[in-house]
């Protein structure tokens, strides 16, 4: 019997609904190492560096005597949720490639039991074409987003130059929703037009939630229980100056580009599968931070009670169409770029970020936890694509004083048939695709990615500064 005087921290709600029949998420961090680590150093490090982060990291989710879910302290063995899989030993990479890439497609579907701390460490001791040694976290959702769990991950860390230095990040602009950073008879127009956007969009997205769900096209047929699928994991990687190069000609940020650069490459995918499917009416479903923030903070800010990024899950998300390939305006590859832009932009100005919390927030306090995990499941389910990103260190890191080639994250646990996760590292961006492998040529997409970014880099090379963008 449970000692419900030892539930003392509540379950968040978005921890609730992460943690449910119909939606069950995990975030997988991977770690490439440039050489091997000792095990018996591995388990010191789980128990005195990782284990000490979150309480959460050694409890479990029970329900007290009225219902409600609290996270328990227990006891962890390390050793329980320590993973070092078998294999053949002499082989070629481009065997252990094949293995990895086996292993990490079992361990994505995967759940984890429900009376140990829903986190587990998977080592991969065999070198593969990115790494010699690869150690992958797999985390629940209940435990935490993307930003604190990666916050969780980098605090495990130090740069490779210096320890005594900390990480430094790219400069990011926070998000200020609505600023009348112009004069009131300025401003106050837009902050109308913005209201009525934040109706039409809030509106379209519970639609695109609960009723209307993409076509069927090569990347979604709409099959339920696709989470439980068996799904390829890839990566394309690129230099971030170039990025940098190619958003400064064109005139936007970052993260239009790679959003241009995906939306191409998943039209020009589907042009090779199926030419009729390039008007399809297709939707990537962005995943939003709703923290105000710069860049990371430390793990003892993140858990102090007045932080202004706390520990836990704050997002939120965005539907964004994704533009056809034969629409006539779009007749220039950079044009993927700018519509990204311009769609991107009048969104997150507007309110529905908010008003998508508030909605989840209303439905947990009327129909309960599972109800909130259902409309997710919806919103995943109905669209064709998820996408989430993340920012990483500038300089290069150490695991205790083991370089670290490479990191990178993706989720699982969803219906879509689709995941892309970028994140930046050491001057690169990696971008990360997990598809289902019953539906999508794994190959075939990584390689139209790959084209869609040299035509679009191509493109911008060859463009002219601050040509007008298309409207």
């Amino acid at each position: 019997m449970d000692n419900f005087e030892d539930l003392t921290e509540p379950v968040s709600p978005s921890g609730q609904y992460f943690n449910t029949p119909p939606l069950c998420s995990y975030v997988f961090g991977f770690l490439e190492l440039e050489i091997p680590i000792d095990d018996s150093q591995a388990m010191y490090l789980i128990q005195h560096l990782f284990l000490p982060i979150n309480p959460r990291f050694s409890s479990i989710i029970v329900r007290d005597k009225d219902g409600n879910m609290k996270w328990k302290k227990v006891e962890v063995n390390p050793k329980d949720h320590f993973k070092v899989p078998v294999f053949p030993k002499n082989e070629s990479i481009e065997f252990y490639d094949q293995d990895f890439d086996d292993y990490v497609s079992k361990i994505l579907i995967e759940r984890t039991p429900k009376d140990k701390p829903l986190w587990e460490i998977h080592v991969i001791k065999y070198p593969t074409s990115n790494a010699a040694y690869t150690i992958i976290f797999k985390l629940h959702h209940a435990l935490g987003d993307g930003y604190s769990l990666m916050g969780a991950l980098l605090s495990c860390l130090h740069r490779a130059d210096d320890p005594s230095l900390p990480l430094s990040f790219p400069n990011r602009k926070s998000s200020q929703l609505l600023t009348p950073k112009r004069g009131f008879f300025k401003w106050f127009p837009s902050t109308i037009f913005s209201l009525f956007n934040s109706i039409s969009d809030f509106g379209w997205s519970i639609l695109k939630s609960s009723i209307i769900e993409d076509d069927k096209s090569p990347i979604w047929n709409g099959e339920e229980g696709s989470e439980f699928l068996p799904c390829a994991l890839s990566n394309l990687s690129f230099s971030l100056d170039e990025i940098i190069t190619i958003k400064s000609k064109l005139g936007v940020t970052i993260n239009d580009v790679i959003t241009g650069v995906i939306f191409y490459g998943i039209r020009l995918y589907m042009q090779e599968i199926d030419n009729k499917a390039t008007t399809s009416n297709s939707t990537g479903l962005v995943l939003l931070s709703t923290r105000n923030i710069g860049s990371y903070q430390s793990i003892q800010d993140m858990t102090k009670a007045d932080s202004k990024s706390p520990w836990g899950n704050h997002i939120s998300f965005l539907h964004i169409p994704i533009p056809k390939l034969s629409q006539p305006s779009l007749s220039n590859p950079l044009d993927f770029v700018w519509k990204a832009q311009k769609i991107i932009k009048r969104k997150r100005s507007t309110f529905t970020v908010f008003l998508t919390e508030w909605l989840l927030d209303m439905q947990l306090k009327l129909r309960g936890h599972e109800a909130v995990a259902k409309h997710l499941y919806g919103t995943l389910r109905n669209s064709s694509v998820v996408m989430s990103n993340l920012i990483g260190p500038v300089e290069p890191m150490a695991l205790a004083n083991h370089p670290v080639k490479g990191l990178y994250f993706i989720m699982s646990g969803a219906p879509e048939s689709i995941d892309i996760a970028v994140m930046s590292y050491a001057r690169i961006l990696r971008i990360t695709l997990k598809t289902q492998k019953d539906l999508i040529d794994e190959q075939k997409f990584k390689l139209c990615m790959a084209r869609a970014y040299e035509i679009i880099s191509k493109a911008a090379s060859m463009e002219i500064p601050n040509k007008k963008k298309i409207k």
